[in-house]
């Protein structure tokens, strides 16, 4: 089936841009022009994908963003015309999957796009060869993709429940943040090991009791992140 693809920006030649160029790939591609507009058609819709503005009428793009994550991993992408590190690494607290800054090449775009729709080949054989995964508290069940702690379902998004599949699967081993990063975002993401720390940062908060003392997820300083039963 053609992949669905959500386009989200107030500049309207931008959207007709990349519409363009994703339809030429197969893809079947709606477009919003505010956030408003954009949210309504998440709620009514499962896409593939979301390419989402930062800058938006009515709704910004990180309301937007957290407002979905509230139902639906489905993955997100936030296009922002500032450069400052600070608005990358704010769209990826809100729960989106990425990052492109404007102005962009389209080519560049759909490379995103691809690598994040596909789930990295690591995760995707591992996790295939069981259906639940039982360590300590914590329950992964593989076919629904849900995590439970302590009996109590936890919202993951898809990102977060592949970093914690891998932790879980090896409990004590130290997992370094560039192969944390390959094996769940994919050996061509260009993104860097800041990604794995704030999505690993965003898992605390919904899973430890004191995200600050973490009794599951901890960190060896300087090398990369282990779970702990």
């Amino acid at each position: 089936m053609a992949k669905r693809v959500l386009v989200v920006d107030d500049e309207k030649l931008i959207v007709k841009g990349i519409r363009f160029s994703l339809e030429q790939d197969g893809m079947e591609v709606d477009c919003a022009y505010d956030g408003e507009e954009a949210f309504n058609m998440a709620k009514k819709t499962a896409y593939d994908m979301i390419l989402l503005d930062v800058m938006l009428p009515k709704m910004d793009g990180f309301e937007v963003c957290q407002r979905i994550r509230e139902f639906s991993d489905m993955p997100i992408v936030m296009l922002t015309a500032k450069g400052e590190d600070m608005d990358k690494i704010l769209g990826l607290e809100y729960g989106a999957d990425d990052y492109i800054t404007k102005p962009f090449n389209i080519l560049e775009v759909k490379a995103r796009i691809k690598a994040i729709m596909r789930r990295a080949p690591r995760v995707e054989e591992a996790s295939a060869e069981v259906s639940r995964l039982e360590s300590g508290d914590v329950i992964l069940d593989m076919d629904s993709r849900r995590l439970t702690v302590k009996g109590k379902d936890i919202n993951l998004t898809s990102k977060e429940f592949d970093l914690m599949y891998i932790l879980v699967a090896s409990p004590g081993k130290v997992h370094n943040r560039e192969d944390l990063l390959k094996a769940v975002w994919g050996e061509d993401y260009p993104g860097d090991g800041r990604t794995v720390d704030v999505h690993i940062r965003r898992m605390r908060e919904k899973i430890e009791e004191n995200p600050k003392e973490p009794r599951y997820i901890h960190t060896k300083w300087g090398v990369g992140y282990f779970y702990q039963k």
